[in-house]
């Protein structure tokens, strides 16, 4: 088994965290290790991308949708570094997580279109006690803001209540969700979303088919995202 651990420089925005972004690459290590991994990548930016280096992978209409829209050229380096990690590995399964559902189903669509030879396998999102989606920037967070970081699970939780007691309509999962973000007084939303799993499109009217709910919320300075499926 082998695992890779690369800050990637060419996802991230002009204004963005490159520079703070938390790294602890020796407990990185030691869980790594514990979980039986055999060989462990961290390469250095040089490496990645030497000094000549002009070749990128543009996934197009998938990537121009929620995240995409807010960090331009954001997946055009997580689907160049990936191809990459999957060229230099040559793994049989790729394991990605769930919480960044967009970038999981560029990945997936990547493959197919380049025809790797590899299982994409997605992992459920890892989530603390009461239910925030575990994630590095969620060191970035105060106590105040860290009890706040709630609100994107119970918002996404009060939607998928809705949902299971029969709501259908895109526009009302939207606006509960809106709502429950809106009453904690830390949360600024970034985007809501009611999306076609598969394509990622927004939806309106009633939903069919599968259903990714997702959202960006900045929690004091601090950019969140979160989601849950429907119809699983």
């Amino acid at each position: 088994m082998a695992a890779s651990i690369f800050v990637n420089p060419t996802q991230f925005g002009p204004n963005e965290d490159l520079s703070s972004y938390p790294r602890d690459l020796p407990r990185d290590l030691r869980l790594l290790e514990a979980e039986g991994v055999d060989l462990v990548w961290t390469p250095k930016p040089e490496v990645m991308y030497p000094a000549d280096f002009q070749t990128w992978i543009t996934v197009e209409e998938m990537a121009q949708q929620l995240e995409g829209s807010m960090r331009p050229g954001h997946f055009r380096g997580v689907a160049t570094v990936v191809a990459k990690l999957f060229n230099a590995v040559q793994p049989d399964l790729a394991y990605f997580g769930q919480k960044d559902a967009q970038q999981a189903a560029v990945i997936r669509q990547m493959v197919r279109d380049l025809n790797f030879k590899l299982e994409v396998v997605i992992c459920p999102i890892v989530r603390e006690a009461d239910g925030l989606a575990m994630s590095s920037r969620n060191v970035y967070l105060n106590a105040a803001e860290r009890q706040a970081a709630t609100v994107l699970y119970r918002a996404l939780t009060a939607a998928r209540t809705a949902y299971l007691a029969g709501e259908r309509e895109a526009e009302k999962l939207r606006e509960i969700m809106e709502t429950t973000i809106g009453a904690e007084p830390l949360a600024r939303p970034q985007y809501v979303s009611c999306a076609d799993f598969d394509t990622l499109k927004e939806l309106a009217g009633e939903i069919t088919g599968r259903t990714l709910l997702s959202m960006a919320v900045y929690v004091g300075n601090t950019r969140l995202i979160d989601n849950i499926i429907l119809g699983d």
